[in-house]
């Protein structure tokens, strides 16, 4: 199923929350926490890392490990399962499989460039603690 909100594209498996019903519109998800969004520089990015590979997008995942518990891990990929989450903004898709979406729901997918370097950021607000670089988390 298909939703469209903020100029973000959404493709979510049918058991997920946002599949409440099939009248569901944009309207009705609009005041909810949407599962993850993209930045319009995160997606600008993206667009360039990808350079124009149909099919292609950027996974992100958790795993356990890093200084505080968690780390993200990302991946270009061209294959998705059946359960994963697809979220699009302006031609650049994201794939989130279920478990890791239980950990960064609610999240931003940032691209920063500073002194510090260029790198996309998961801006969790689920995260209670957080390495200095921002590569892992504690929930």
């Amino acid at each position: 199923m298909r939703f469209a909100a903020q100029g973000l594209s959404y493709t979510s498996p049918s058991r997920e929350v946002l599949t409440r019903n099939a009248s569901m519109t944009v309207t009705a998800i609009a005041n909810e926490t949407l599962p993850l969004s993209i930045s319009a520089s995160a997606a600008r990015r993206l667009q360039k890392v990808l350079g124009g590979d149909a099919g292609a997008a950027l996974r992100i995942s958790v795993k356990g490990g890093g200084c505080s518990g968690f780390q993200y891990a990302f991946d270009i990929e061209k294959t998705r399962a059946e359960d994963d989450l697809v979220v699009t903004r302006d031609g650049a898709s994201v794939i989130v499989d279920p478990v890791s979406l239980e950990m960064i729901k609610g999240s931003e997918l940032d691209f920063v460039d500073d002194l510090m370097g260029q790198a996309f950021k998961v801006k969790n607000p689920n995260a209670v603690a957080s390495c200095g670089c921002g590569v892992s988390f504690t929930v």
